[in-house]
């Protein structure tokens, strides 16, 4: 049997919007070359995206609940700020409401940016015939903006929110690795 190597084709793409994206993806190529062409040859990609952003890990290794990047926090009827640096955050932990003998119990998450805040995620309990209560998981990844701060409320001793919160990234996207890391 004879063996004849193939040989390669290679055909232009006429797409102004894959022209485009190319554009904005790689600034850096803008002008150079007019037409994208395709090749029926395999050829081995090599992702260097999380190198490229800064980082060794991917992002979701890079957000990881580390022992010296946690910064705890016990929240009962009292408004207390989590975060105020600008940056990217994880916060994670439980909110528990428990029923009250009149009106409602609440928990609130609230952003506040010095001049007016907003709630950006409740949970309430209004009262119940017989003892009852409300237990919330959350794992929220938020952003601040110089002057912007995250705070965590409750209305009464019988709401909670417990949890820890940690940056993984500054304000100018920059990823903060998680306390330790490289070994």
């Amino acid at each position: 049997m004879v063996n004849i190597p193939s040989t390669p084709e290679i055909i232009t793409v006429n797409s102004e919007t894959l022209q485009a994206q190319i554009r904005d993806l790689l600034p850096s190529q803008n002008g150079f070359g007019s037409e994208l062409q395709a090749s029926n040859v395999i050829t081995p990609i090599i992702d260097l995206t999380s190198t490229a952003e800064g980082s060794s890990l991917p992002s979701y290794l890079q957000s990881a609940i580390a022992f010296g990047s946690q910064t705890a926090f016990d929240i009962a009827n009292t408004t207390t700020t989590i975060a105020d640096s600008p940056g990217f955050y994880r916060i994670i932990g439980v909110a528990t409401v428990l029923s009250p003998s009149s009106g409602t119990n609440v928990a609130n998450f609230i952003m506040n940016d010095g001049s007016s805040t907003k709630i950006v995620w409740s949970m309430e309990l209004g009262v119940a015939a017989s003892t009852s209560y409300q237990v919330e998981q959350f794992d929220i990844t938020f952003f601040l903006r110089a002057g912007d701060s995250f705070e965590g409320s409750t209305d009464s001793t019988k709401s909670f929110i417990r949890g820890s919160v940690r940056q993984v990234a500054l304000g100018d996207g920059t990823l903060v690795q998680p306390n330790g890391f490289p070994l």
